[in-house]
C-alpha cells in the first residue's frame, strides 16, 4: 500500500460510565467512524488517504475527536452529519473546516 497523503484518526476511546474524563464513545464516535468509512467508499479515497479508529487523542470532553495528519488538524464534537463536509472540504479540497477546528488552547 502506498503512503497515504492524509491519515484520519477517529477517536473511539471507551471508558467506564462516570469516568471523570469521559470518552468519545459516549458521544457516538462509532457512528462517526462508520460515516467516514462510507464517505471514503463514496469518494473512492482508499488508495489516496487512510482512516483509522484510534484510542484517546486528548480532549475527551469534546468528543468525538478527529485528528488529520500530516497537518495535525483536530476537529471536535464531530457528528456523522459533519463527516461529508470534512471529507469534501479537507481531504479533497485541502481546506480546514473552521467551525469544527479545535481552538488553539486545546490543540
Amino acid at each position: 500500500m502506498p503512503r497515504p497523503e492524509k491519515h484520519v484518526f477517529v477517536c473511539t476511546q471507551s471508558r467506564p460510565q462516570g469516568h471523570p474524563r469521559g470518552s468519545c464513545s459516549q458521544f457516538n464516535s462509532s457512528e462517526v467512524m462508520d460515516a467516514f468509512m462510507l464517505a471514503f467508499q463514496d469518494h473512492d479515497l482508499w488508495g489516496k488517504h487512510k482512516v483509522s479508529a484510534s484510542g484517546c487523542v486528548g480532549p475527551c470532553f469534546t468528543g468525538p475527536s478527529v485528528l488529520i495528519y500530516p497537518e495535525s488538524t483536530m476537529y471536535l464534537k464531530v457528528t456523522p452529519d459533519d463527516v461529508r463536509e470534512i471529507v469534501e472540504k479537507h481531504l479533497i479540497g485541502g481546506e480546514v473546516v473552521e467551525r469544527l477546528k479545535a481552538p488553539d488552547d486545546i490543540w
